[in-house]
């Protein structure tokens, strides 16, 4: 197996992992009526995994694809320039596939504290706590291997990309921040200071590429989905510790 290859094997095993916490959630979900409280999440579950699903089949593809590229390629500057631009998709996909990760373990978590606070599942004899757990644990270790392993993707493409975007000729040149070439002539003019600042400048800032609005706003809206759910939830027990104390 190719180290591509390799990257992209915990996916599925993440994929697997969720699909065993899924069927350990199944008994007591079979027991809700269909339009509970239970039913959103678990209908935006259902959907993101589907999508997760498909997205990993090809991301595999890719990772195939990439690995013959890479082995036929000849061992030159021009064919690494070459393969950095070919990869690029790649490693976006990685970067989205990172936070599809993240979104189902977070929709999956949503949905056993919405069983368990708004369905009282754990009264349940459907509810097992322990292989939940268990089977939630295993989830999030998945989850977090999986994610490190596709770091790595975009991490070796945006070093070759850095690289071959300040030196496509593989030859020394100015870099505005980094590297200035200067004659014995400057340096004197310069009072034969060797401090860099005085040569090669000030960087340009760099916009952050990975930054997905849309996708953040996504996330944010799970999390507040949650708040309100466990507002709603204190509020509760508040009313009923304050109902028990007679005020």
């Amino acid at each position: 197996m190719s180290q591509l290859e390799h990257i992209a094997q915990p996916l599925p095993d993440y994929a697997e992992a969720l699909k065993v916490l899924r069927n350990t959630l199944t008994p007591f979900l079979h027991s809700q009526p269909k339009t509970g409280p239970q039913a959103d999440v678990l209908k935006e579950l259902e959907n993101e995994t589907e999508l997760f699903d498909q997205d990993i089949a090809q991301f595999r593809k890719r990772a195939q694809q990439a690995t013959k590229q890479w082995e036929a390629a000849s061992d030159t500057n021009a064919a690494l320039c070459k393969l950095t631009k070919a990869f690029e998709p790649m490693s976006d996909a990685s970067r989205d596939l990172i936070k599809q990760t993240d979104l189902i373990y977070k929709l999956a978590t949503r949905l056993i504290d919405t069983c368990e606070k708004e369905c009282n599942a754990k009264d349940s004899d459907a509810w097992v706590s322990k292989d939940i757990t268990r089977a939630r644990k295993a989830a999030d270790e998945a989850r977090h291997f999986a994610v490190e392993q596709l770091k790595q993707v975009r991490y070796f493409w945006k070093q070759a990309h850095w690289l071959t975007e300040r030196f496509p000729e593989a030859k020394l040149r100015d870099v505005e921040g980094l590297v200035k070439l200067v004659t014995i002539k400057e340096i004197e003019t310069n009072d034969w200071s060797l401090t860099p600042g005085r040569y090669v400048g000030v960087a340009p800032e760099e916009v952050d590429e990975d930054f997905d609005f849309e996708e953040t706003l996504r996330e944010i809206h799970v999390e507040l989905e949650d708040l309100n759910a466990e507002v709603v939830t204190l509020a509760a027990t508040i009313k009923r510790n304050f109902e028990e104390l007679g005020i």
